[in-house]
């Protein structure tokens, strides 16, 4: 069990709807700067995210898995926030719109002779295989019980 004064309050926001808001102890996400790893009382701290994976350990030690498709976090020593355009819980991902989405993505970028198609594309590989991460991690952490 993590100590309950270890964690900060992390909000989690899409256009649609707040997808997460409770306490953490630890969260991760890809920046356009690297993979940030936040803990309790970290340096305030703005950045822009790629799509991807956020992990949350929660106070309790269970994680939980997020996709976001991109947008930004603002770090405060007891508070975090992230705005992303898109989010979702693991466990609300669509896997075979995901499947689709990569299928698509990857004839384009082996088919498609424009650069800006093939480019397109590839944000929308990362972006599926993303969710498809999240997914996973999801249903690994239920069969283990957390």
């Amino acid at each position: 069990m993590i100590n309950s004064d270890k964690t900060f309050v992390l909000n989690i926001a899409s256009l649609e709807r707040a997808i997460y808001s409770g306490p953490a102890h630890r969260v991760s996400v890809l920046s356009v700067n690297g993979e940030l790893g936040i803990l309790p009382r970290h340096s305030p701290l703005l950045a822009s995210l790629l799509p991807g994976e956020v992990r949350i350990m929660q106070p309790d030690g269970t994680e939980e898995f997020v996709y976001v498709s991109g947008g930004h976090i603002e770090v405060l020593p007891h508070m975090v926030t992230i705005l992303a355009d898109t989010a979702l819980r693991g466990e609300d991902v669509d896997e075979a719109a995901a499947l689709e989405a990569k299928k698509r993505a990857e004839r384009t970028i082996r088919t498609s002779p424009l650069y800006t198609d093939r480019d397109q594309a590839q944000l929308e590989l990362i972006k599926a295989l993303a969710q498809l991460k999240a997914l996973e991690h999801t249903r690994r952490g239920k069969k283990r019980g957390i």
